[in-house]
């Protein structure tokens, strides 16, 4: 803009004119031709104040020594305070801190070790229980009845629980206990893997799965698919449909849950399970089960082989390992 009024100016147009026709104000035209002297910054005067180069030095030293290192300056300043020295204020110290690049966080930090991912696998029954406490709504707001239940990962089988007005790390002690000697569990053949709740972690309960010899397991912290079996269990009980909202008391909490543990151990298919019951695979009963199938299977296709499209109809499997956390098998480089 500035280029094309300074040629008109020079072909003889008059400077108004100029702006006129470029349509730039004669105002801005006019400021941007004075270009304004450059500033020249003024020294800053040091404050008489201000600590000499030495005191700033004397200052870090005192809060890097051993001594302070890690102490906050509020700390350090009432520390030589009543040792009858002054250095400076408690701001100047963080100031001084902040400008060596010191300002964060004095005190030594504790270094919590990595949380090891369970990988735990079952083969077979009673290699490896998932325990876990669930609430349950009692007759008053904020009143809770504790369940706690120990599951067979393998079967799905509930091999032990117990319902108590409170969370008791003794009480979980007493129903390992009893489970373990009700399915004849031998030293080092099983695993107990639960979440980190404060009678899961307990020493009472550590102590005493040391004395049965069996293995421990924890869950990551804050990560529940750690504990996958314990909480699908306890979403199909509190999602069948007779499941009420409140138990008026302890012992109706009791009866309902001594029906349910019932249903759900004999009665209900599990579809993890190939269908079958939790009791029939945790004793065994599974296989001629699933034989029986095979052969119901094999008459309704001997009679109506056109209704079956692709291939003959077999029974659904029994998976023969059942992990928590699988780990992941990295593929294969090709060669």
């Amino acid at each position: 803009m500035e280029t094309a009024i300074s040629e008109l100016v020079d072909a003889g147009v008059s400077r108004v004119r100029a702006c006129e026709v470029t349509g730039r104000s004669r105002a801005s035209h006019y400021r941007g031709r004075t270009t304004p002297p450059a500033r020249v910054p003024c020294p800053r005067k040091r404050q008489p104040r201000a600590l000499s180069e030495d005191e700033r030095a004397a200052v870090l030293g005192a809060l890097n020594s051993e001594r302070f290192a890690e102490m906050a300056p509020a700390s350090v300043y009432a520390v030589l305070l009543d040792e009858g020295r002054y250095l400076c204020s408690v701001s100047t110290m963080h100031r001084l801190l902040r400008a060596a690049g010191q300002n964060g966080e004095r005190r030594a930090q504790a270094v919590h070790p990595a949380s090891v991912k369970p990988e735990l696998i079952a083969e077979a029954p009673n290699q490896v229980w998932s325990w876990d406490i669930t609430k349950l709504h009692g007759p008053a707001k904020w009143t809770y009845f504790y369940l706690y239940v120990i599951l067979d990962i393998h079967s799905r089988y509930v091999v032990g629980w117990m319902l108590a007005p409170h969370e008791r790390a003794t009480l979980a002690e007493v129903l390992i206990a009893e489970t373990a000697a009700k399915q004849n569990i031998d030293r080092g053949q099983l695993t107990l893997h639960a979440d980190r709740g404060s009678s899961m972690a307990s020493k009472p309960v550590a102590l005493l799965l040391a004395d049965l010899g069996v293995t421990k397991s924890h869950s990551r912290p804050h990560v529940p698919n750690d504990n996958p079996f314990s909480e699908s269990q306890f979403k199909t009980m509190k999602y069948r449909p007779d499941f009420p909202g409140t138990f008026a008391t302890i012992e109706a909490a009791r009866g309902f849950c001594q029906k349910f543990f019932t249903w759900y151990n004999h009665d209900h298919r599990h579809c993890g399970i190939g269908w079958h019951t939790p009791a029939s695979v945790h004793y065994g009963t599974a296989d001629q089960i699933r034989r029986q199938r095979a052969s119901t299977l094999d008459a309704a296709y001997a009679a109506h082989p056109e209704r079956f499209v692709t291939k003959p109809p077999t029974p659904p499997k029994i998976s023969n390992a059942v992990w928590i956390n699988k780990p992941e098998t990295e593929p294969a480089t090709p060669t």
